[in-house]
């Protein structure tokens, strides 16, 4: 069998998994295709790529098309002792492509990796080793490392300034201390993907760190309905349980020590579908104060800011729906704001805000750090609404708070106490066929239909799918506050 060449990323999918490398390498048909939410982010990796070359004048821009090209290329270019984007580095066995390579002295090299993160991660000083020990085995020797990262603390203000949005940290003691037996490591991958099988690797805390498998799904296909890795806050003793054969949280033995919050979770599944605490729900809703406000927001965060006065990946709110009902028997109002075109959405979307909320009553929210986190940045960002930011954020009520505390707890929510599952286990509505289904979705397409070129037509749809997802997220609000009625009253 001809020996595959193990590019970067596979060494990266190599050490998180070795399942997933033989996958990768056999049968890629098995990999789902990446949506829009990841592919987004891809996107946004790109884009903060190409704005760190201009830190680099004179810099050369290799074509990564064509494989053999890029290494052709490459071996010609070196020879100029000039910046190099994307040089293809082929050495045996191994291969990789740093973001750039910059001339260092009269024949050493530095290695900068361009991430759109704001800070330096363990999985970036493995990338990096790698990188290393390919160039240097090429014959390319190294000088120093360096993680180039978004400055968290940059403000815009006018042009992208990217020599203030970038840091670069040096970390060439953590890339040679982490290239240690990576020798070894890279023999042992080339013999996972010469196995004419796939390897039989336990599932673990490795199947979402440092990211989140694509193969996560199909390797659990094998556990039962409400398995241990649903438990409420499982973390380590799921895993633990699991180690020791247990799978179903049914059948979690009973001198196992669990938090009260876990063992309603198994009462649930043992003896009943839910969990009622009346009293608790009923002292929650004697506390509501009408006229009801149920809000939710849509954010997007750019990793490159867009509009001035904002930082990397500081929310931009560009969407809320609004319900008000204006007594517990009354119809409720519906009010939104779904922002048109590139400008900076937040000032129109808070003087609308504004416009719709009264000074009385109780504004709903569910999870209220996020809501009350948007409300003040705005507040922030435009001081003459400081003071009513304040006022508001004093109103709002969190319709998370009995369903995190398991006053009402169904099993199908399966260990979650998110709006995703908690409507559709009360109230059997949910967000299943929508096009739009979740924040992040929600994000990925509003940028696109905004900033991209798309068609009249798919823009109208996408909107439309907007506001019918955002409505949804309020009026669910509202369909939950009605079924711990009936509830308490049972």
């Amino acid at each position: 069998m001809a020996v595959r060449c193990l590019s970067k990323s596979r060494y990266l999918h190599g050490l998180q998994c070795p399942r997933y490398l033989w996958v990768l390498s056999h049968e890629p048909e098995r990999i789902p295709e990446v949506d829009a939410v990841i592919q987004y982010a891809f996107d946004q990796g790109h884009r903060v790529g190409e704005l760190a070359k201009q830190l680099f004048p004179g810099g050369l821009d290799i074509p990564t098309d064509d494989f053999g090209e890029n290494i052709r290329q490459t071996r010609e270019l070196l020879k100029l002792r000039r910046p190099l984007f994307e040089a293809g580095i082929i050495a045996g066995n191994v291969y990789c492509r740093p973001d750039i390579l910059n001339p260092a002295g009269a024949r050493k090299w530095d290695i900068i990796e361009v991430k759109s993160s704001t800070r330096v991660k363990d999985v970036n000083i493995a990338d990096v080793s790698f990188q290393r020990y390919c160039c240097e085995r090429a014959g390319l020797p190294v000088r120093r490392c360096f993680l180039m990262y978004l400055d968290s603390g940059y403000i815009r203000d006018g042009d992208i300034e990217p020599w203030r949005l970038f840091s670069a940290e040096d970390i060439t003691q953590a890339v040679r201390e982490a290239g240690e037996g990576i020798e070894e490591r890279i023999e042992a991958m080339h013999e996972v993907i010469a196995q004419d099988t796939c390897p039989d690797v336990a599932i673990g805390s490795h199947c979402s760190n440092p990211y989140y498998c694509p193969l996560y799904e199909e390797c659990r296909g094998f556990l039962p309905e409400h398995n241990i890795f649903e438990l409420y806050q499982g973390g380590r003793k799921a895993l633990e349980l699991f180690n020791s054969g247990v799978y179903a949280i049914k059948d979690i033995p009973s001198d196992c020590l669990l938090n009260e919050k876990q063992e309603i979770q198994r009462n649930c599944i043992l003896e009943g579908n839910q969990h009622v605490n009346r009293e608790a729900i009923s002292g929650f809703l004697a506390d509501l104060k009408y006229p009801l406000y149920f809000l939710d927001f849509e954010t997007f965060s750019p990793a490159i800011p867009l509009f001035d006065g904002t930082s990397p990946y500081q929310a931009i709110t560009f969407q809320f729906s609004l319900h008000v009902v204006e007594s517990p028997d009354g119809l409720p109002r519906h009010h939104s704001f779904l922002a048109d075109g590139t400008a900076d959405p937040r000032y129109r979307l808070l003087t609308d805000l504004a416009s719709v909320i009264g000074t009385e009553g109780n504004i709903i929210v569910y999870n209220s750090s996020f809501e009350k986190a948007i409300l003040r940045k705005l507040g922030e960002s435009f001081p003459e609404y400081a003071d009513w930011v304040d006022g508001v954020c004093e109103r709002i009520v969190d319709l998370l708070v009995p369903f995190r505390s398991f006053h009402y707890y169904h099993r199908d929510q399966r260990g979650s106490a998110s709006l995703k599952k908690v409507l559709p286990a009360l109230t059997g509505s949910g967000y299943e066929g929508m096009e739009i289904n979740d924040g992040g979705l929600a994000s990925a397409a509003f940028q696109e239909i905004t900033y991209n070129d798309v068609p009249d037509e798919v823009r109208r749809k996408v909107r439309e799918d907007l506001e019918a997802y955002c409505k949804l997220d309020t009026e669910g609000m509202i369909l939950l506050i009605k079924k711990l009625r009936e509830i308490s009253i049972e």
